[in-house]
């Protein structure tokens, strides 16, 4: 299915519509046992009239977009597509024309058409955006709201009113329909001395001194442990590690049982070589005012360093 008439930039415009103005109308009639034969039979030759008949409509609506910034070719075109649509789908036995059937496909197409080449950025995908996105320009004008840049308070209230949506959102889409701008574009400000937009970015990743310095208290954390276990014996070892360095501690049952001896004694053993290790770590005997076991077990698993420093020192 295509229409009979193709839109090219060698025919031209002009010439395009000239000769869809020479196509002859239907007469309900002739339009409904045409819409019957493609819908029946396929018949292409049926969809090809149907199709031509109602090409003049759909570059009256496309006129209608003119002030996007678009060629009025490629709308024509696209309203086009939405007209075969319309054609492929519509049931004369409804009871209406073709003609206002076919109207919200071409529209449609020619909607989705617009907002897809206006910005880079998709914008518009639900019923309420592209109703804001096609009413903000009419709306400004009726309340002469042409000011460049933001809305004011008491125009964005005035607007939402109209369309039926949030003071925010018109603002939202007002800035998004004044267009991409480039990082790349300079700066108008004449104090920027030639500077572009990107040089007002901030870098939210850390400076290079704080990678390096965190780089380093790593290391010295992994040099630590690793010498701290060391000091323990292969049970103390074997519990320390089963306890504290590994993603699922080992119970003090299943401990028992690899060791042969009581939970409590598990505890014990555990017991002793923590203080070791944190007096290793800390290059002090363990006082009072240390952490407790506890809270430096949970920030040990969280710490994936200590585990290849485990490996490190076996």
């Amino acid at each position: 299915m295509q229409a009979a008439v193709a839109l090219s930039t060698e025919q031209g415009l002009g010439q395009y519509l000239r000769q869809i103005r020479e196509m002859p109308m239907l007469q309900p009639q002739d339009e409904y046992m045409l819409a019957r034969r493609w819908q029946e039979h396929q018949d292409p030759d049926a969809a090809q009239r149907l199709i031509t008949s109602h090409l003049r409509l759909v570059a009256k609506v496309a006129m209608g977009y003119r002030g996007y910034g678009l060629p009025v070719s490629d709308l024509i075109s696209e309203g086009n597509i939405g007209l075969m649509q319309a054609v492929r789908r519509f049931d004369p036995d409804r009871g209406f024309r073709l003609a206002t059937y076919a109207m919200w496909w071409i529209r449609s197409t020619i909607q989705e058409f617009v907002i897809r080449s206006w910005s880079l950025v998709k914008m518009g995908t639900t019923g309420a955006q592209k109703k804001l996105f096609f009413g903000l320009r009419r709306a400004k004008q009726a309340i002469a709201a042409l000011e460049e840049g933001d809305l004011t308070a008491e125009h964005a209230e005035t607007i939402a009113t109209r369309l039926g949506v949030a003071p925010h959102e018109v603002q939202e889409m007002n800035r998004r329909m004044a267009g991409d701008n480039s990082l790349n574009a300079p700066m108008a400000d004449a104090e920027a001395g030639g500077a572009e937009w990107q040089d007002q970015l901030a870098d939210d990743a850390a400076s290079p001194e704080a990678e390096l310095i965190e780089a380093q208290e790593t290391d010295d954390r992994r040099q630590a442990l690793a010498s701290a276990l060391t000091t323990l014996s292969p049970r103390e070892r074997a519990v320390f590690e089963a306890r504290h360095l590994r993603e699922s501690p080992a119970t003090y049952s299943e401990l028992s049982e690899i060791h042969g001896v009581s939970r409590e004694r598990v505890r014990q053993i555990e017991a002793r070589a923590f203080d070791k290790v944190q007096s290793a770590v800390l290059g002090r005997p363990v006082q009072a005012s240390d952490p407790p076991r506890t809270d430096i077990r949970r920030r040990a698993a969280r710490v994936a360093p200590l585990a290849e420093a485990m490996q490190q020192a076996a």
